[in-house]
């Protein structure tokens, strides 16, 4: 609840206004019934004409008033709502591109994606819900309950009986509904997960014919999703079905009471209809606090799942300065890292990379050859051991300014639907001549310029309107376009011939020579000119040293290359 009124603060002055509309026109609703037992009782009697236009005609205008003060109300408290939303969800968005990886790691992707949309959405619902009801069903409920006293106290004792019980069941289902909103959200993550794992693969499952299997698979995790839901329903039904029996009850009870005492001349025929139409606004009353409560319950449980996203302090914090004299530009003294905490991922790594040199990293999946890129962009921290940039601990270093030395290509990396212009350019405001010399260095502009909008050419999602050659040496374009210190390669050339593999190292090092160059790659062929190599398994470092010197001291290194240059050559063969 904190968190909703923190955005709420600001928007004090529109709250205010719209609830003293919001006053008047619940007051002219309270007016209405009362009005009406004046007419019956005192105005009638009198068979003037005159009198009994009047007192209509104040009870239409009460009716005019309350119309119009419960619209524009309305409209207030939908504009608060949808502003205050507003803010919840930027603010949001903001702090989910500001947490670590571990951090997304434990939240999740899919649970961030429910709590930016579905979660929201409750909260929106509930702002909006307390403004419109919050203040209309108390108010008519006190003041109906306040109205009767002053009509029949023996009948408002009646009323006065019931509502307690009434307040016992509401404190008790909703003490539950919050808990039981909470599951129903985490299952949302679980499907938002499913249907993310479905789109992304959608290829794979046409392919394989397992569309039946993954339907199976969603229409599981669906239900799911149904019964939580249903079983938080239930309990939150409970209340209207416990409110509605107590409140019929009373209004039988009301009935019987009332007419004995209209006849024995002790209430009037006209304050009973007061009565009775009293009752029933307080009847409704009690219905809205209870749709009132059954929304605040969902709401409150969104709220404090998008509050445990907002109330993450930084995991990697800046650290005090920790430089140390050396010639390296990059380099890695002794580092170990475990994802899990349990069982190192990395363990004991240590290079040194001068100013334009180029390391290459090989080795089997999962020897940990991504997770070493990770540390050096500071996704993550060591467990132990130091990453220095030109002498600095990273850790020392301002996200901004770290992440701006690198250009960086991943594994499974990103465009998005926009020009192919603005895909390269990622809004650092290029020059079209910084933009051109990057696509043709990444041997991208071949095939650009063959569109008739060339760089103005449009890109579907993902671009999926391209070849995976295509995508990785655009992705290439957009990591030298922004002329980094360091160019980092994460098996970014997979998808090309070697020819292209091999010009595409040649551009790098004829246009981009003093950027130093980190290149992941299966292939020895993309790595074998680096000027240092590391080769991975377990974690650990199993050969250091250029192509010549592993060829002759590691093993590992030696198999690889022999099997790939065999394939090569038999590949050349079958050509000929």
């Amino acid at each position: 609840m904190k968190m909703i009124l923190r955005y709420l603060r600001p928007m004090a002055g529109r709250m205010t206004g719209g609830l003293l509309i919001k006053l008047l026109g619940t007051f002219m609703d309270l007016a209405i019934p009362w009005i009406l037992s004046y007419i019956l009782d005192s105005v009638v009697p009198t068979k003037s004409r005159p009198l009994i236009w009047s007192w209509g005609g104040l009870m239409v205008i009460c009716a005019i008033l309350a119309m119009a003060g419960n619209v524009i109300a309305n409209r207030f408290a939908a504009k608060v709502a949808r502003d205050a939303t507003e803010r919840i969800r930027h603010d949001t968005f903001v702090k989910i591109s500001t947490l670590s990886a571990s951090q997304i790691d434990t939240l999740t992707i899919p649970s961030l994606i429910s709590r930016l949309s579905s979660d929201s959405y409750n909260v929106h619902h509930m702002i909006g819900m307390m403004q419109r009801l919050g203040v209309r069903a108390p108010i008519l409920l006190i003041g109906g309950i306040t109205i009767t006293l002053t009509m029949d106290r023996v009948l408002t004792l009646i009323l006065l009986f019931i509502l307690p019980l009434l307040g016992v069941v509401v404190w008790i289902v909703s003490s539950r509904g919050i808990p039981l909103y909470t599951k129903v959200q985490e299952a949302q993550d679980i499907l938002v997960r499913k249907v993310q794992e479905f789109m992304g693969g959608v290829r794979v499952i046409k392919a394989l014919s397992k569309t039946d299997y993954e339907r199976s698979r969603y229409d599981e995790i669906n239900r799911e999703v149904v019964n939580r839901d249903f079983k938080a329903g239930v309990v939150m039904s409970i209340t209207n079905s416990v409110m509605n029996l107590f409140l019929n009850c009373g209004l039988a009870a009301v009935i019987l009471v009332g007419a004995y005492r209209v006849n024995a001349g002790v209430t009037q025929p006209g304050t009973l209809i007061a009565f009775l139409t009293y009752f029933t606004i307080i009847l409704n009353a009690m219905m809205g606090i209870t749709r009132l409560f059954t929304n605040l319950s969902r709401g409150m449980a969104s709220a404090n799942r998008i509050d445990e996203v907002l109330s993450l302090g930084p995991k990697l914090t800046i650290g005090e300065k920790n430089y140390k004299e050396t010639d390296a530009h990059v380099s890695f003294e002794n580092v170990s890292f475990s994802y899990n905490g349990i069982s190192d991922d990395v363990s004991d790594i240590s290079f040194e990379l001068k100013a334009g040199e180029t390391l290459g990293i090989i080795g089997p999946t999962g020897s940990g050859k991504t997770t070493v890129i990770n540390l050096l962009m500071r996704f993550y921290d060591p467990g132990s051991g130091v990453i220095r940039i030109d002498g600095d601990d990273i850790r020392s270093l301002d996200s901004g300014e770290l992440h701006g030395r690198f250009g960086v290509v991943f594994q499974n990396d990103f465009l998005f639907e926009d020009t192919i212009r603005t895909n390269i350019d990622f809004g650092r405001n290029r020059s079209d001549e910084d933009i051109r010399l990057a696509a043709e260095t990444a041997q991208a502009a071949e095939f650009i310029e063959e569109y008739p909008d060339g760089y103005e050419h449009p890109l579907t999602v993902k671009g999926s309107n391209l070849s995976g050659g295509q995508k990785q040496r655009l992705l290439i374009s957009r990591a030298l376009a922004g002329k980094p210190d360091i160019l980092i390669l994460d098996d970014s050339s997979s998808a090309l011939d070697y020819a292209t593999d091999a010009a595409l190292r040649r551009a790098i090092h004829e246009h981009y020579g003093g950027t130093t160059s980190i290149i992941i790659a299966q292939r020895v062929s993309s790595i074998m000119n680096a000027d240092l190599i590391l080769v991975l398994d377990g974690g650990r470092i199993i050969g250091k040293g250029t192509h010549e010197e592993l060829m002759q001291s590691c093993q590992d290194y030696i198999d690889i290359a022999n099997t790939q240059m065999e394939a090569q050559a038999l590949g050349a063969e079958a050509k000929a």
